[in-house]
């Protein structure tokens, strides 16, 4: 599905030497990830528990953490899968 109300164009940051010429050529095409493919989640529990956990004994209402996993192709060329299996506190400076 495209859905032309949430995608937004990407850029990539400012550099001195640049590898490409910047400008447009040809038309828009989409690039999200769900346009190709099926994606499915998967989460282990152990990881979201730990990261309730670390949300209940924070004392911040908002805090920063980050969830770590692997995305890969399903056998059958037609979803992806992205399991997210690690989950890492970050630093608080």
């Amino acid at each position: 599905r495209f859905v032309p109300k949430r995608m937004v164009p990407f850029s990539f940051p400012l550099s001195k030497c640049a590898l490409w010429d910047p400008v447009p050529m040809g038309d828009i095409i989409g690039a999200h990830i769900t346009y190709y493919r099926n994606p499915k989640l998967s989460l282990v529990e152990k990881t979201l528990r730990l990261a309730y956990r670390h949300a209940k004994q924070n004392e911040k209402k908002s805090f920063s953490c980050f969830l770590l996993g692997t995305l890969a192709v399903d056998e059958d060329g037609e979803g992806i899968t992205l399991t997210i299996d690690r989950f890492d506190p970050g630093r608080e400076v």
